[in-house]
């Protein structure tokens, strides 16, 4: 393996891409109506205060909006639902158009057949270069046991069984 100090975009995005990662739409109840985004880049941070962080790209126009919200949901995503990890990237459409969701003991959205949801508080927020590191308290929580998540790995859908890569939503 060679080493090299390219760090264009794209060399980064490619070499990032090789950590596979879930996929979580972040949700919100706002005052226009539910609002929420997919998020790669969602991790644990304490268990002790319980604490939660994702990096919302500073040119999402939906964070701004949940920010203001106070309260969210992380939606974790099982393998069977690429569809709505493509749904909730596309800016400009109605992202909840056709989808089931229920109420958070917080009133914030959860997708109805969600691998797992984690109801927020935002705690604090940091610059991330081009994101915002998002620091979120933990309120509420539950999972299945039934279902695999869907990761993301080399800019596709994939999943555990092995790992194996499904076709990209366009």
């Amino acid at each position: 393996m060679t080493a090299t100090s390219d760090l264009a975009p794209r060399r980064l995005r490619d070499i990032f891409g090789t950590f596979a990662s879930g996929l979580t739409v972040i949700t919100s109840s706002t005052p226009q109506g539910p609002a929420g985004f997919t998020c790669q880049s969602f991790a644990s941070l304490s268990l002790e205060p319980a604490l939660v962080t994702f990096s919302p790209a500073r040119t999402s126009s939906t964070w701004p909006v949940l920010r203001d919200a106070g309260s969210f949901t992380v939606n974790i995503l099982p393998a069977e639902h690429q569809h709505l990890a493509g749904q909730f990237a596309r800016s400009g459409t109605d992202k909840f158009a056709g989808v089931s969701h229920t109420s958070s003991p917080l009133g914030n959205p959860i997708l109805d057949d969600a691998l797992a949801w984690i109801d927020c508080e935002l705690h604090a927020e940091y610059d991330g270069g081009d994101h915002t590191i998002v620091v979120a308290s933990v309120r509420h929580l539950s999972a299945r046991t039934d279902a695999e998540p869907l990761l993301f790995f080399k800019g596709r859908y994939a999943g555990l069984s092995p790992v194996r890569l499904l076709e990209a939503a366009s």
